[in-house]
């Protein structure tokens, strides 16, 4: 079990914009930093990161947290699991105290296949570095293909022996479970329910998630044999989704922002010969076609995309509307051919590194454009299949989301096309409105408008803000076992419980009792109210538990509560969107605006006013109900004089907030 000290030092140490930084392109904007969101699709940037507070927070979907629920989140990685990452990131050594049988017994499943997964990357690595057979036959192998020494390490490459239990005796012997070895693949199951090596005889390139942990293998068979799969891959496990992955993206990722582009290519080899070549910025898809995920983790870090073709006419052509899911998404898509059937690992070899960079630099072609002369190509003179191609063209345009880059692109294609604006725009419609129906019939009859373009998505309420109760319940938005109905009551729950999160350690002067702590001398005036938010109501008991230990919680001690709405309470309570430009407070436009922190004692007092006399106004609410039902006279007497107690406190609580109550 990881120390309490460990994990504060890691949470010291994690700076939000370099944890979050490696995985979303960032972009300065006032005091925070913005950037697209990594949790939900969107077009228009809502993902802001405050430097200051430490936290990021996305107001398109409300994903919100610290570094740790941030790796959290995006990898799925338990709290251990986080911890760790961010430990290896910064260079922290772990503290760990022993853990009893149960407690290990108990580990994470996951974790377990991770820490396989590692040590299969290890036991696969070693072959090539360590052992003489590995040397003669997969080292030789990476060298043959001109591979360098640091390039091997780099993208961890090995090889696994031709035999049929080698990584599984020594997986056991290390005391890996069987069960285990099965999940990921490294094995597979005889009929007799015995093991054998998925990878025996073949050269390995480990698969990376984002973090740079190994989730998966390729395997390259050395043999000749057709009979024998050129490549055999890890199966989906619990830890490896192909479709969310794109190989070499933990190499690539700062790269790719840096350039603000990303080279796409099919294979293994292409990605490390253009590494080695000095191109970094380049991932590949592993051979199949491209997937929604794969284009979103793209779409973190760029906009732009080239994707690098080989001469194979067939391929191309099959590949063409795969392309078409990067255009949906937004993504400025341009294609690159290389000349004579070569891909990018030959063309390398042919020209050398420098002649490369400057080819792919020279070749570009816009996708649309590409795709327009390919099948122009093909249909020659023939009328029926002109037409064709024009339908093709026009569907690829009328997925981008785009308008002005829609216009430039018509008029374009129809002077390539030799056709009317006119025509392609109506064609382009056409096509727009059969999808809007197909997508109306597919959600159930509701409405859905041809074209579809919205505002940006950051400055528009969460989906449920516009929903009934009874809606929000069939739809399922908010349903789950926290969420409750927002009251006035617990807008002013959650003020309390902003200011203690925002302000709870700041000292302030109360007449007779000196500096205190804001937290103390909220907590004690209002000590005796209960609260109906339940959310709140955790995090009010958390500071009057630490309270009596003279001790006052941090926000982030609440950002990865195993409580969803708590945490994501403590979250919106210190994220602000928009912040007062410093530009203002100067001299020269006589501007001065006063920050809340200056007025902190009338806010807290205000607050706890306020809250106060919402409360008795509950409370006599509840009263005057009661005095409808048939009571006795002691009882009556008894709720008419606690009424009358509660009406004198909101009175005084409305004088001293300067309101009229209406007698």
């Amino acid at each position: 079990m990881i120390t309490k000290e460990t994990i504060d030092k890691v949470l010291d140490t994690a700076r939000i914009e370099e944890v979050v930084g490696e995985f979303v392109d960032l972009k300065k904007r006032g005091t925070s930093l913005i950037g697209n969101c990594p949790f939900h699709n969107e077009k228009t940037p809502s993902f802001h990161v405050s430097v200051a507070k430490g936290i990021y927070k996305c107001f398109g979907c409300g994903a919100g947290g610290d570094s740790l629920k941030f790796v959290m989140e995006l990898e799925k990685f338990s709290y251990p699991e986080a911890i760790r990452y961010l430990a290896s990131k910064y260079s922290i050594e772990i503290a760990e105290v022993e853990r009893s049988p149960a407690q290990m017994a108990a580990q994470d499943k996951r974790e377990s296949l991770y820490v396989l997964s590692q040590w299969a990357g290890k036991f696969f690595k070693q072959q090539i570095w360590e052992t003489d057979l590995g040397k003669s036959i997969g080292l030789s192998y990476f060298k043959e293909r001109g591979y360098r020494d640091d390039i091997i390490k780099k993208f961890d490459l090995g090889y696994s022996p031709d035999q049929w239990t080698a990584l599984v005796d020594a997986a056991k012997k290390d005391g890996f479970q069987e069960a285990y070895i099965a999940e990921i693949g490294l094995a597979i199951e005889r009929d007799d329910k015995s093991l054998y090596d998925r990878f025996r005889g073949r050269v390995i390139f480990p698969i990376h998630n984002l973090t740079g942990r190994i989730i998966g293998f390729g395997g390259r068979t050395l043999k000749t044999e057709k009979s024998v799969p050129k490549y055999v891959n890890s199966p989906e496990s619990e830890i490896y989704h192909k479709s969310d992955v794109l190989y070499g993206l933990n190499h690539a990722k700062k790269a790719i922002m840096d350039a603000d582009l990303c080279y796409l290519v099919e294979g293994y080899a292409d990605v490390i010969a253009m590494h080695q070549a000095g191109v970094e910025n380049v991932v590949s898809s592993s051979g199949t076609s491209l997937t929604s995920g794969q284009i979103k983790l793209i779409s973190r870090f760029t906009k732009n995309v080239v994707i690098l073709y080989d001469g194979d006419a067939a391929g191309i052509k099959a590949s063409l509307r795969g392309t078409d899911m990067l255009l949906e998404e937004g993504l400025n898509v341009k294609v690159l051919l290389f000349p004579d059937g070569n891909d990018p690992d030959s063309y390398i070899k042919e020209v050398g590194s420098n002649a490369f960079i400057e080819y792919i630099a020279a070749h570009q072609e816009d996708f649309i454009f590409y795709k327009t002369h390919i099948l122009l190509k093909d249909a020659k003179d023939d009328p029926i299949k002109r037409a064709e191609v024009i339908r093709e063209v026009v569907e690829s345009i009328a997925l981008i989301p785009d308008e002005i880059k829609v216009s430039v692109f018509i008029r374009q294609c129809s002077s390539l096309l030799d056709i009317e604006e006119r025509i392609l725009l109506s064609e382009l419609n056409k096509i727009r409105l059969t999808r809007a129906k197909a997508q109306e019939k597919k959600g159930g009859g509701k409405t859905v408008s041809a074209p579809v373009f919205v505002g940006p998505e950051g400055d528009m309420p969460p989906p449920d803000f516009f929903m009934t109760e009874e809606e929000r319940g069939e739809s399922g938005v908010g349903t789950d076992s926290v969420s409750q109905p927002i009251t006035a009551e617990i807008l002013q729950e959650r003020e309390i419980v902003r200011i203690l999160l925002n302000y709870g350690r700041e000292l302030v002067s109360w007449e007779g009792n000196g500096d205190i702590p804001v937290a103390p001398y909220l907590l004690g005036s209002i000590d005796d109210l209960t609260f109906e938010d339940r959310a709140s109501a955790v995090i009010v008991e958390e500071f009057k538990k630490q309270a009596e230990a003279f001790e006052v919680p941090e926000a982030r001690f609440f950002f990865a509560h195993e409580n969803e709405e708590v945490a994501k309470l403590a979250i919106d309570s210190i994220a602000t969107r928009y912040e007062i430009s410093a530009n203002w407070n100067d001299d020269k436009r006589k501007i001065y605006v006063t920050r809340e922190i200056e007025h902190l004692k009338e806010l807290v007092i205000q607050a706890i006013y306020r809250i106060k006399k919402r409360k008795f106004a509950s409370e006599m609410h509840k009263i005057r109900e009661e005095l409808k039902l048939p009571l006795s006279a002691e009882d009556m007497e008894i709720a008419l004089h606690k009424y009358q107690k509660l009406k004198e406190g909101e009175q005084l609580l409305g004088n001293l907030l300067g309101n009229t109550i209406v007698k």
